[in-house]
């Protein structure tokens, strides 16, 4: 299939604006796009691949509604924000048989493309946001990071809070949270002290970070080899509580924190992704976490940068 004829697949949920911005650039550019969710699957999506027929990769074809694409030709994979079928029609026995074969069916199949560029392989996603990874493979590399705890005993917890002045709480994976009422409830980075500790710590880790005296946080989204790098300013701990009270501006990162990133992504097979720094107030940069499918189109407009045009570059190029 002629590069011009070659597909993006965009996998993502309905309503995901940041998908909307890249497939918008990418038909101005005259790039087939195939859209669909994995929740779709049955007669609004279907897929079929073959295996062992004497190709490298899976031959077959996914079909929505209003596309056919072969699975031979697929140029880019962009792998957004997805989300899978619970099959509540069913027992609960037969939801988690089906569950799992879409995953394992459909999920599988789109994770076995060799010829196309993936942004980002959902399971090198997977692999890159586990936190205590996160934090040694930045060590590794020379990234300054907060003396951190990753824990469940009540005493190493107390030392910690101890030796370190000011100490905050962070959750280690975020997950969907309700109350019984239907309440939707988050969870922020908070300060936390000992007095506020008893044994129903021991039932699970928590990560514990010594707090940077910071001036500023940075947010930095790498796209490929290009480093955007966004200095956000506000008086909050934690500034994703509160967007209004934030202000942005474009800054730059010494060449050695800038190379470093390229290359943390590159050591988890990342073609993109968005790193969270703290500026302390003597000019120090410290590693506190990457996302890496991390949301980034808000910043499009708040600081001016032309990140959709950067991803849809990915992706039109297809695999390096």
């Amino acid at each position: 299939m002629a590069a011009a004829e070659s597909p993006v697949l965009v996998v993502t949920e309905v309503d995901d604006i940041t998908a909307n911005m890249v497939i918008i650039e990418l038909n101005r550019r005259g790039v087939p796009v195939v859209r669909f969710n994995p929740a779709d699957i049955g007669d609004q999506l279907q897929v079929s691949a073959s295996f062992g027929t004497g190709s490298t990769a899976p031959a077959g074809h996914v079909r929505t509604p209003s596309r056919l694409t072969r699975l031979e030709g697929v140029r880019s994979v962009y792998w957004r924000r997805p989300t899978w079928p619970d099959f509540a029609h069913l027992d609960a026995a037969d939801a988690r048989f089906a569950a799992a074969q879409t995953r394992h069916g459909l999920g599988g199949t789109l994770y076995a493309l060799p010829h196309a560029r993936y942004v980002n392989h959902p399971l090198r996603n997977y692999a890159a946001e586990h936190k205590p990874l996160q934090l040694a493979t930045a060590q590794r590399m020379g990234l300054p990071i907060p003396p951190t705890l990753i824990s469940n005993n009540l005493d190493d917890i107390k030392a910690f809070l101890t030796e370190h002045e000011q100490v905050v709480y962070k959750t280690l994976r975020w997950t969907p949270y309700r109350q019984q009422d239907g309440t939707g409830l988050t969870t922020w980075t908070e300060p936390v002290s000992i007095d506020e500790l008893d044994e129903s710590v021991t039932v699970v880790p928590h990560l514990f970070q010594a707090r940077v005296d910071k001036e500023a946080d940075v947010r930095v989204v790498v796209v490929g080899e290009r480093v955007f790098a966004i200095r956000i300013d506000s008086d909050l701990l934690d500034w994703r509580r509160d967007y209004s009270a934030l202000s942005y501006r474009v800054t730059t990162l010494p060449d050695q924190i800038a190379d470093i990133l390229v290359r943390y992504l590159r050591h988890f097979g990342l073609a993109s992704g968005s790193f969270d720094l703290a500026l302390d107030r003597d000019g120090g940069l410290h590693f506190l976490e990457l996302n890496p499918n991390g949301q980034w189109g808000w910043l499009e407009d708040a600081a001016d940068l032309p990140l959709t045009s950067a991803f849809a570059d990915l992706l039109e190029q297809g695999a390096p």
